[in-house]
C-alpha cells in the first residue's frame, strides 16, 4: 500500500500541530526548544511531499537547507540554554522572566 499525498499532508499537519501545542504549554526550554525543531521536521516533510506528487526536485533541495540551517539552530540554540542554565541554574521558562544578572 503506497501512502499518497493526503496521508503524508496530515502527518506533517498533525506533527506541526504537535509541536506548536508543545511550544504553548511547556515550560521547559529544552522541551519547548525539541517542539520547535519538530514544527520544522513537519515543514520539510510537507516539503517532500508536494516534490514527490509533482514529480520535481525543488523541494528536496529546500529540505537540504533547512536541515543545513537547522544544524546551525540547534548549536546555537543549544548554547544559549547552556549558558542561561550556567548563569541562572535552571532551564524553567517561569524563573527566565527576567533580563537582569
Amino acid at each position: 500500500m503506497n501512502a499518497g499525498l493526503n496521508e503524508y499532508l496530515v502527518l506533517s499537519g498533525l506533527l506541526f500541530a504537535l509541536g506548536f501545542f508543545g511550544v504553548l504549554l511547556r515550560k521547559n526550554t529544552l522541551v519547548i526548544f525539541m517542539c520547535l525543531e519538530l514544527m520544522l521536521v513537519a515543514s520539510t516533510l510537507a516539503l517532500v511531499a508536494f516534490s514527490r506528487f509533482n514529480g520535481t526536485l525543488d523541494g528536496d533541495v529546500f529540505v537540504f537547507f533547512i536541515l543545513t540551517v537547522a544544524a546551525a539552530e540547534v548549536a546555537v540554540g543549544l548554547a544559549i540554554i547552556v549558558a542561561l542554565f550556567r548563569r541562572r541554574q535552571t532551564i524553567q521558562v517561569e524563573e527566565l522572566n527576567a533580563l537582569k544578572n
